[in-house]
């Protein structure tokens, strides 16, 4: 019998013997290898999840009305895009969506097997090509870790059923031309789907979303993860080319794929209060910008980024597997390796600013600032 599929080992298990390492340190380990929120989940969104009404019976696949007017209403007030509410889905999560599209994708439109990525990206881009047979196509990232449309072989282009675009970008933070994006893919007959969770923390200039450039042949996806601190709930949603929306819609009431009916009550909350997002963001600003003199008191140079909570770090000498090693032995950091987002990021380090306030502050105190 030929071997089948056998999935790589998960990226983060293999820094374990590091989180050991670091733990053993006086105060023990403080954890930035992963985007894991750690602050508190917001009032309105507890107050909502108390009502125990909208668990009682199996909620809407694609979204209560209340859920997807809330959606549009938002996009409405961060983008001005007008969306109507009939065109938005929601998902478990956006990472269900991010490795499951590529299969259903494919299914759409058998013709094509490829799916083109950001070279240094959040892992599931490439694993979803993969779990579904398709080519994952490694898109090169120019200096400041934006896409380069150009480098995109017109052989891959045509047998392309996606570009994965991702702004601000996981890890690097790189703020990619999202119009651009949408016009190639137009040009070449290519879905673009463009990963927004992280824009309630751009740095650098306004929030961008690819639906400001028009639906047709877009897709957005957003999450209420890293916004709001609702990992733990599971609740994304996506809007964009109308056709595409409704075909996802449909499949997806067939996979009985449904958030459950407290979490949409939650974001119907969480969405229609900026405040406690506001607050969010000054947490992470203030937070990235202390974890940058923290690597400056070890000789490390570490550039703020575009968007994002995370610190893309060049590692010292290029040996990122030996600067992680080191950030825990002597930090109590436990940090990612480069290379768990492609090989082109394999001499870089990255540090994700979740963790609370006075875990930083013990950072500070152990390199002496």
């Amino acid at each position: 019998m030929a071997a089948g599929f056998q999935p790589p080992p998960y990226p983060f298990d293999r820094i374990d013997d590091l989180r050991e390492v670091a733990a053993s340190l006086p105060g023990g380990s403080v954890d930035l290898s992963i985007g894991n929120p750690s602050d508190p989940v917001p009032e309105v969104v507890a107050v909502a999840l108390a009502e125990p009404d909208s668990a009682r019976t199996y909620p809407p696949s694609i979204g209560s009305a209340g859920l997807r007017r809330a959606v549009a209403d938002w996009a409405d007030r961060r983008f001005g895009v007008e969306l109507d509410p009939a065109g938005i889905g929601v998902c478990i999560g956006t990472k269900e969506l991010v490795t499951g599209l590529p299969h259903l994708l494919r299914l759409r439109n058998p013709e094509r097997d490829t799916i083109l990525y950001p070279a240094v990206s959040y892992p599931s881009y490439a694993m979803g090509a993969e779990l579904a047979g398709c080519r994952a196509v490694a898109v090169p990232l120019d200096a400041g870790w934006c896409l380069d449309l150009s480098a995109i072989r017109q052989s891959d282009a045509e047998r392309a059923l996606a570009l994965w675009v991702n702004t601000p970008g996981n890890p690097a933070g790189g703020l990619d031309d999202l119009e651009a994006a949408a016009s190639w893919g137009r040009e070449n007959g290519v879905t673009v789907l463009s990963d927004e969770c992280y824009v309630e923390f751009t740095w650098e200039g306004p929030p961008r979303s690819v639906l400001r450039h028009g639906s047709h042949g877009t897709l957005a996806v957003h999450s209420l993860s890293k916004r709001s601190n609702l990992a733990g709930l599971r609740v994304g949603y996506y809007a964009g080319d109308p056709d595409l929306v409704t075909y996802l819609q449909e499949v997806r009431k067939h996979q009985g794929f449904m958030v459950p009916g407290p979490a949409q009550a939650a974001a119907v909350a969480a969405l229609t209060d900026q405040g406690h997002v506001d607050v969010q963001r000054d947490r992470y600003s203030r937070r990235l910008k202390s974890l940058v003199e923290v690597m400056a008191a070890i000789g490390v140079t570490a550039p703020m980024p575009g968007g994002g909570f995370y610190l893309w770090v060049p590692a010292p000498q290029g040996d990122a597997w030996g600067f992680v090693r080191y950030l825990a032995e002597t930090v109590g950091i436990v940090a990612s390796p480069g290379e768990f987002f492609g090989e082109a990021g394999a001499d870089h380090v990255r540090l994700a600013a979740v963790a609370g306030d006075d875990r930083i502050d013990l950072l500070r105190e152990r390199v002496g600032i």
